[in-house]
């Protein structure tokens, strides 16, 4: 009879080994300083770690970088926003799947006095135009982000001339094409120090939406930029999370991961990034269950 009952007890641990060892698991996720920064993943991730037991490590950069990660198998996720870059990721093998998670918009800032005299337009290659024409401080991330490859389309949209430029972004060169200028300046930076260059010359940046507010309404002292453009559907700000294929990396935690994107776009995980706001703004909005609440 012990004998029966320690076998049942042995059984029952065994079962629970990997459940526990799942509870203690960590993942790495390479995501874009916007998500960091607008302060959504410090409300998220302790609600999928309470959730699941699942820890995430969070490294922040641009999305052109974060995407490098995916692809160098140095995390086991990305969580980013160019979605031409992540359907191609998925496509190369690198990921599993893209799961659409959420969106905000971009605005073009700048300030108060608006020498371009462009406020309230919501055309933005309009916008642009004025501003490349009177030659007034143009702020760059210039760090093949998601916000920068935004940027550079729209550039390429208004018609203006452009030139190829390249930029050093974390010992790599990436290549691409933008105004040419004293006026145009491309930093290599993330978006908390693009914004302070931009309030610093009085110029104008490309901003998404959520880290501006962030800027803008939760720092000391705030931001004196303000939004000038906004509205143009070419500002559409799509956010996706794409778990790394173990095919191409057998070292990916692939379960883990997938566990965290289907978190995400779960009810969950959806109502949680509409309720998230600052100063009563919603920052994002949800894409795989749109009007969750």
């Amino acid at each position: 009879m012990k004998k029966i009952i320690l076998g049942l007890a042995c059984i029952m641990l065994v079962g629970l080994a990997p459940l526990s060892a799942g509870a203690a698991e960590t993942i790495k996720m390479s995501t874009t300083t916007s998500t960091r920064d607008s302060g959504l993943l410090d409300e998220l991730l302790p609600l999928f770690t309470k959730d699941t037991g699942i820890t995430v490590q969070v490294i922040a950069k641009g999305t052109g970088a974060a995407i490098r990660d995916g692809v160098d198998g140095n995390v086991d996720v990305i969580f980013v926003h160019d979605t031409a870059r992540e359907n191609k990721f998925v496509e190369d093998g690198f990921g599993t799947k893209r799961y659409a998670v959420m969106h905000n918009d971009f605005v073009l800032v700048g300030p108060a006095k608006d020498p371009a005299g462009i406020k309230g337009t919501k055309n933005i290659s309009a916008a642009l135009k004025a501003i490349a024409e009177k030659k007034l401080p143009f702020v760059s991330r210039g760090d093949d982000s998601g916000t920068h490859a935004k940027e550079l389309s729209l550039w390429k949209v208004s018609g203006l001339p452009l030139e190829k430029q390249e930029q050093t972004v974390n010992d790599k060169k990436v290549a691409f094409e933008a105004p040419k200028g004293e006026w145009y300046l491309s930093i290599g930076q993330g978006m908390g120090k693009t914004l302070f260059m931009a309030e610093e010359k009085q110029g104008y940046a490309l901003a998404d939406r959520g880290t501006f507010i962030q800027q803008k309404f939760g720092k000391t002292p705030p931001s004196t930029l303000e939004i000038i453009v906004e509205g143009d559907e070419n500002m559409f700000n799509p956010y996706g999370v794409i778990p790394v294929n173990p095919a191409k990396h057998p070292q990916a935690k692939v379960a883990a991961a997938t566990t965290f994107a289907e978190w995400l776009v779960s009810p969950v995980g959806q109502a949680a990034i509409a309720k998230y706001a600052l100063e009563g703004k919603q920052l994002f909005f949800p894409d795989a269950i749109p009007g969750a609440k």
